[in-house]
């Protein structure tokens, strides 16, 4: 039987490589998309196969669409040459980056390009690659805690991560004839290098993450990693079209 096959976009680094890795120990093999940093890529695509599955790493910016018609050709010959398949499994639209300044002072341009990165990009970037994805598949898109908690600061980047969960809904009502399951994961705080690595390196902020979660830290890169595997999985088969939070219970 041949293995499971994810695609993650910003696998790279961070969140998406930690689902990569966990995914990876499940035996499920990882197509994943990288902006820049082709070298760091290729260090995970070691560290996948050191875990027995098999990687592919593919050049891709999430926010300009004009390259999606040539990349869902590069997926389509991946599949072929590497696993002798014409489809994948799974879709994780993870790719993405912060944005932290007032609603007052977010010029056009800092708009535009979080709407190309987290909406436009896997609107798009998803349609083009629903005939790759096989029937009873899942499609996972990345979220935020922000849109549930309101912090000055984040209201541009969570309010375009809440039409990914708007239409995380109208994808699952619309693919679940094809059997697939849709659901949109929102991570809490995290210690990674997004946004710099603000929550992680600054410890007066980490502390105060820490003291307004009911289980009395801030989030790790594992904690969501393993969300991602465990929604993926044959287990949860029953559950589509849901927001799933994992913040540890942050600012309840």
């Amino acid at each position: 039987m041949s293995h499971k096959i994810a695609l993650i976009t910003g696998g790279n680094r961070g969140l998406g490589k930690n689902g990569a890795l966990k995914l990876a120990a499940k035996g499920v093999d990882i197509l994943f998309t990288y902006r820049s940093h082709a070298e760091e890529a290729q260090a995970v695509v070691k560290e996948i196969e050191a875990l027995g599955a098999r990687a592919v790493a593919l050049q891709l910016d999430v926010g300009d669409i004009r390259q999606f018609a040539e990349f869902g050709q590069q997926v389509k010959t991946t599949l072929q040459n590497h696993w002798q398949r014409d489809s994948f499994d799974y879709l994780v639209n993870n790719a993405g980056h912060g944005h932290y300044k007032l609603l007052a002072e977010t010029t056009e341009e800092e708009f535009d390009a979080l709407v190309n990165v987290h909406f436009k990009g896997p609107y798009f970037l998803t349609q083009t690659l629903l005939p790759l994805i096989i029937e009873g598949g899942r499609i996972l898109n990345i979220s935020s805690g922000l849109t549930r908690m309101t912090l000055p600061g984040s209201g541009t980047y969570a309010s375009i991560k809440g039409a990914m969960e708007v239409l995380t809904r109208y994808q699952a009502k619309e693919l679940g004839e094809r059997g697939i399951r849709v659901n949109i994961l929102a991570p809490g705080a995290i210690e990674t290098d997004f946004g710099g690595g603000r929550v992680r390196d600054t410890k007066a902020l980490n502390e105060q993450i820490a003291s307004l979660t009911a289980l009395g830290r801030v989030g790790l890169p594992d904690d969501i990693g393993d969300a991602i595997s465990a929604i993926l999985s044959d287990e949860t088969s029953w559950i589509t079209a849901q927001r799933i939070e994992a913040s540890g219970g942050q600012s309840l």
